[in-house]
């Protein structure tokens, strides 16, 4: 992972960065919501904590969960505060998050000319999950619950474990994840 100091003392990669790319699509609140003791890094699961009072465990590869756990020891995050931090300890905000696709932005124009960001990234993770896995699984993957909405008659029947959206996601990544055996899901 490259490192440059920022003006403001943090650092230009860091592993937030990765948190809502490909292979995860965490909304920003689950992201900002993570704490140290949320990781479970043997089944290379996060909790997350979203929109609408929702828990669930979500998947992450396994480079991520080492990164995130890094950057926890790293911040001296402690186990029930929030994990996402500047390098001097602060705890990351919304704006911190979302100015991200500023920087990244400077140095690749497409990224602005394309307008992406981390809806962007999460809204293609999860077309091509769904393309290739199934409705079933690209909405589990995305934390999407049952009630509300215009779902219809057939996402009462349809469901995904989590070993399917770890299959997913070993899938996007071409990393192996512990929640998928050599078996199938």
């Amino acid at each position: 992972m490259t490192r440059r100091k920022h003006r403001s003392g943090s650092v230009h990669a860091t592993s937030y960065d990765r948190l809502g790319t490909p292979g995860e699509a965490c909304r920003r609140g689950g992201a900002l919501a993570l704490r140290p003791q949320d990781l479970d890094p043997d089944q290379c699961l996060v909790l997350l904590r979203e929109k609408g009072e929702t828990v669930r465990w979500q998947p992450v590869s396994p480079t991520l969960m080492a990164r995130l756990v890094q950057h926890g020891r790293e911040r001296h995050a402690v186990p029930v505060g929030q994990l996402l931090r500047y390098a001097d300890g602060r705890p990351i905000t919304s704006r911190r998050y979302d100015h991200l696709w500023t920087r990244i932005g400077r140095h690749l124009p497409w990224v602005g000319t394309q307008q992406v960001s981390m809806h962007w990234i999460r809204h293609t993770t999860l077309t091509w999950v769904e393309r290739n896995f199934g409705y079933a699984v690209a909405r589990a993957y995305a934390g999407h619950t049952d009630s509300g909405g215009d779902t219809g008659a057939t996402s009462t029947y349809v469901r995904a474990s989590l070993a399917e959206v770890a299959a997913a996601l070993a899938a996007l990544t071409g990393e192996p994840h512990p929640l998928v055996t050599t078996e199938g899901w």
